[in-house]
């Protein structure tokens, strides 16, 4: 008895089983006696073969093996099997998979066509001919199908409803891809083309060939932005990031007046991330996009590795800045007022705060008692149409949003409080309940959030008016002031005090506010605040008396000079530029014409200065581009929802580079769609930023919404009416 063994054989050898029927009914199972079943599970018997009359040990498998003399499987084949034999049990083989074939269903079924009546425009069509209202054509009995069917061909349109509605459904697609273009598109082509025997793309072309082609193809898209960024500059924006299988991984993205196009993602496992690497990533970066397009480096300003690294960036690059992002700064602002602690350098701050912290408690513990149990949560859902956000820590002005969520459904939490349904319902923590409910119906708690919204006010909206990625840098320095100014008022408006009284609260508010500030605020700002035109006009300065034109502002003046005397190292050219810009800011010579004049109060600053601005070359080239970009790292920060939703636990196995090919098409296709008219208008308005309220999170629109950090300020609640229902649904950011 020759023996080999009892595992089941790999695939070696291109043995793989050949067809699909059960094993216990194979067809070559009739050329050998099975003697005894082994034990292990796996089909694994002894059996003796009808030629050579021996006896082996194995599966299927291994029969197969020794009678289709298929080598290198661990058992030898048999000697006595002749090629008259070897057709005969290959015939069978095909026979048994041919006849199993037959017996599946290729496919789950489609849902049957509505015999009754398939509408096509004002007719209606039945089984056999069609009718309109009032009338029945006598071509119906001459004919099965009439020419209005032929052209409009409803069967046809029912049964790819069904394949595509197959398609949804199986592959859990959110329905908001049907307002994709490039979905409509795709199936609008292959209806009205013919292509006989075409065959959709497989798993392989989609993942290498056809990606490859589309990056490429993106890449020349996107050819005129970056040629554009000769004159009007960019930002090399960088974010840190750790994927599905805890890697971590370096966003580089360049943003412009164009948008934020993605560049890549830095693998950084088994790197120790610190100045020095992170600097030489950077450094790529900036060879990568053109060190003379680029304006400055903006990263999150917390890990101190990002202001050594970017210290490192200025000592290697004169003409660039190292710029914290502003967003951060701000959010970072808000948590000092916000959450002080007891211990560091807010320390000072928490007996004037902390009563702000409670509040913010107390809002947190009520959104938790009432989404934690399904019968709370059922109550409040009858009473309150909005839903309470989960808003991440991480998230920018996280207690604010949740703020002012609350105050938004006031009326909802104290009516269901109040109801029967509350008081009935036998809690398993009555006294928590009773807190609640006190708290909800407290004036004077709802006082204190009105008062923490009213001067966080200004705070948020110029968070929100900064996390975009337009153009904004020439704003930020006035922005600042003008916050600042805005909390005053709106705290002392609160206590009822006059300008001239001194309170501690605002004093410490204040302090945090610019303490931030100083820590964040470059020379760029000024520069870039200096060469605004608005800033120069009387419809600007005669809004507030005090108010002065930034050649006039010591502080500004003083940062301004530092920028120039980085940019134009060389005396004679500075020399050029400063009376270049003392004509711009004193209105001298050509800059002193009406129409430049008053157009600086009335025109967008770029624009001012490509009409005005050719007396002043070396200037106008620098106002080009520092009024043409953001102020904020956001798009990075957005960009990581991207990545987690290409790269998410399901498709955790893909590569880095794949991952990176597929983040920068699917982002930098949305920064090309966003400048097209189907973007703007018809049916497919704003189709990446939306979804539908009951799909998956692994949506991208859903995703987009769920992780927008304060960007597209119109966003906020947007209505998108599933066709055929009427319903809106509302999604909030």
């Amino acid at each position: 008895m020759s023996s080999s063994g009892t595992g089941s054989l790999g695939s070696t050898g291109g043995t793989s089983n050949p067809t699909n029927t059960n094993e216990e009914e194979a067809p070559l199972w009739a050329y050998v006696t099975r003697v005894e079943k082994l034990g292990g599970g796996g089909g694994n018997t002894i059996f003796k073969c009808h030629f050579c009359l021996n006896e082996f040990r194995g599966s299927y498998f291994r029969v197969k093996a020794h009678l289709l003399k298929i080598t290198g499987n661990g058992i030898r084949a048999c000697p006595k099997v002749s090629p008259q034999h070897l057709a005969e049990m290959r015939k069978k083989i095909d026979d048994a998979e041919k006849k199993e074939k037959m017996s599946m269903p290729k496919k789950v079924p489609l849902p049957p066509p509505s015999c009754q009546s398939n509408s096509v425009g004002g007719m209606s069509f039945e089984t056999g001919g069609f009718r309109m209202e009032g009338y029945e054509t006598r071509k119906r009995k001459a004919s099965g199908t009439t020419a209005i069917e032929k052209a409009f061909n409803p069967g046809a349109r029912e049964q790819l409803h069904s394949e595509i509605a197959h398609m949804f459904y199986s592959g859990g697609l959110p329905f908001h891809l049907s307002r994709n273009p490039y979905y409509v598109s795709a199936f609008q082509y292959a209806a009205n083309n013919l292509i006989s025997g075409y065959v959709p793309p497989g798993y392989n072309l989609l993942r290498t060939t056809l990606l490859q082609k589309e990056r490429a193809n993106v890449e020349r898209l996107l050819e005129p932005t970056r040629k554009s960024w000769n004159e009007k500059g960019l930002n090399v924006v960088t974010d840190g990031w750790t994927d599905s299988q805890r890697r971590p991984l370096i966003n580089f993205m360049a943003a412009s007046e164009a948008g934020a196009m993605f560049l890549k993602a830095v693998n950084c496992e088994g790197e120790h991330k610190d100045k020095f690497f992170i600097s030489e990533l950077m450094t790529r970066a900036i060879e990568d996009v053109g060190p003379q397009n680029v304006v400055q480096v903006i990263t999150d300003n917390a890990p101190p590795v990002y202001s050594a690294a970017g210290a490192l960036i200025e000592g290697k690059y004169p003409k660039k800045f190292w710029t914290p992002c502003v967003v951060h700064t701000l959010n970072l602002a808000l948590k000092n007022i916000c959450a002080p602690k007891q211990t560091g350098g807010t320390a000072f701050a928490y007996n004037d705060c902390k009563w702000i912290t409670c509040i913010v408690d107390d809002v947190a513990d009520i959104k938790n008692f009432i989404m934690n149990h399904s019968m709370r949560l059922a109550i409040f859902n009858e009473f309150v149409p909005l839903k309470l956000l989960a808003v991440a820590d991480t998230r920018f002005a996280s207690d604010v949003v949740m703020l002012k969520r609350f105050k938004l459904i006031k009326r909802g939490l104290q009516s269901m409080v109040i109801s029967e349904k509350w008081v009935a319902y036998k809690e398993d923590n009555f006294e928590k309940a009773h807190a609640v409910r006190t708290l909800l119906l407290k004036e004077e708690w709802w006082g204190d959030i009105d008062y923490i919204l009213s001067f966080t006010l200004p705070i948020y909206e110029m968070l929100r008016a900064c996390d975009t990625d337009k153009p904004c840098l020439h704003l930020v320095y006035e922005m600042w002031d003008a916050m600042i100014e805005k909390v005053r008022a709106a705290i002392y408006k609160h206590e009822n005090k006059d300008q001239s009284d001194e309170l501690v609260f605002y004093s410490v508010v204040h302090n945090k506010l610019v303490d931030r500030w100083a820590k964040s605020n470059t020379p760029l700002h000024c520069l870039a605040h200096s060469l605004n035109p608005r800033y120069y006009s009387t419809t600007w300065l005669d809004e507030n008396p005090e108010r002065v034109p930034p050649h006039r502002d010591e502080e500004i003046s003083s940062m301004r000079n530092k920028c120039f005397q980085r940019y134009f190292p060389n005396p004679d050219e500075r020399r050029v530029v400063n009376v270049e810009y003392a004509k711009f800011s004193g209105c001298l010579e050509n800059f002193g014409d009406y129409d430049s004049r008053s157009d600086r109060g009335a025109l967008e600053p770029l624009i001012w200065w490509f009409a005005h601005g050719s007396p002043a070359p070396t200037l106008q080239s620098l106002a080009l581009k520092l009024l043409s970009q953001p102020s904020s790292s956001s798009c990075c920060e957005r960009n990581w929802s991207t990545y987690s939703f290409i790269l998410s636990i399901k498709r955790n196995k893909m590569t880095p580079q794949r991952a990176e090919d597929l983040v920068y098409v699917h982002n930098n296709l949305r920064v090309l769609s966003r400048r097209t008219r189907v973007y703007t208008e018809g049916d497919n308005k704003l189709w990446d930023v939306g979804g539908d309220a009951f799909d998956s999170l692994e949506g991208a629109g859903i995703l987009e919404i769920a992780n927008l950090s304060l960007d597209e300020p119109d966003m906020e609640a947007v209505l998108f009416t599933d066709e055929g229902e009427g319903d809106a649904i509302e999604v909030d950011n």
